[in-house]
């Protein structure tokens, strides 16, 4: 197994920025998004990589990409490192199918999380409140139902630490109604074509979160779009409601954290080779069931 990369870098390498799991580097078209492979549980990065992820991740992203251009602009404008002017070889090798060049955005700063079933923080809230983010949803619903539409649950984007939910009119307080609306929209419309494309693959898409920002005046989808680290995907084989699901993302870290009675405090601790082995296992199995890849 490769030794995974944990952080990416080369001789004049201009970095902006390096995020729980991506390293964002300005170059001349440009930004360059690089998805290492590092993995993040409770807020807080692992020591130790996941070998293959970060590749998984962009090819996720591309596809997803190619598939929703229709609905809304996104900021692509390469994954063929060849087309990156200035970048050394080894370079080229070692950001080859984990990296896009994308416009630079002015990200909108709200988290838009759009939910067709009752999982996770959504179904915490529910049985506290009867709602989520502000949302009345009907009595007597259990954990992983789907809901009656697909609900947009918008969140605060924190730096540090948790996101927070919010309701839309918060929202609306902190971009303004017009952008609050048609960010709602788009990402409505991409959920539910995802969603159905998804379903016709085997497996169900439970929620997910998007960004959205400004490109030359167009309202534009950017970062990472409809991945295991973004997304809920469920096995629809396996699905009952009524009962947590198994997903396709890092259950398997998150578990094994567990186990440790962590204080979920840097440092994190190191991961055996078998938790790596099985959270790749499942990141790979969902690419391969959505685009055929692997």
């Amino acid at each position: 197994m490769e030794s995974g990369l944990r952080y990416a870098d080369w001789p004049g390498a201009e970095l902006v920025k390096r995020g729980k799991v991506r390293d964002i580097f300005r170059v001349e078209q440009g930004l360059l998004i690089v998805a290492t492979d590092r993995i993040s549980a409770f807020d807080v990065v692992m020591p130790t990589p996941i070998p293959g992820k970060g590749r998984v991740l962009t090819q996720m992203t591309l596809g997803w990409l190619g598939l929703t251009d229709h609905l809304v602009p996104n900021h692509l404008i390469t994954a063929d490192m060849a087309q990156v002017p200035g970048l050394p070889e080894q370079a080229r090798q070692m950001l080859e199918g984990r990296a896009m060049v994308v416009r630079e955005a002015e990200v909108i700063p709200v988290e838009c999380v759009v939910r067709g079933y009752l999982s996770g923080s959504g179904w915490a809230s529910y049985r506290k409140t009867g709602e989520v983010s502000g949302i009345r949803l009907p009595e007597g619903m259990v954990e992983s139902e789907r809901l009656p539409e697909p609900i947009f649950t918008p969140s605060t984007k924190a730096e540090t630490g948790h996101d927070e939910a919010i309701t839309f009119e918060q929202a609306v307080n902190a971009v303004g109604r017009e952008t609050a609306e048609r960010v709602r929209e788009k990402a409505l419309a991409v959920y539910s074509f995802a969603a159905d494309y998804a379903a016709a693959h085997g497996l169900i898409l439970a929620d997910t979160k998007f960004e959205f920002g400004w490109v030359d005046g167009e309202l534009t989808l950017v970062d990472e779009v409809l991945t295991p680290d973004s997304s809920r995907f469920w096995d629809a084989a396996d699905y009952q409601p009524g009962r947590p699901q198994r997903s396709f993302d890092k259950q398997f870290v998150r578990d094994y954290l567990e186990s440790l009675g962590w204080d979920k405090k840097p440092p994190g601790p190191e991961l055996p080779p078998d938790i790596v082995a099985r959270t790749i296992e499942r990141y790979e199995e969902c690419w391969r069931r959505l685009f055929g890849s692997g």
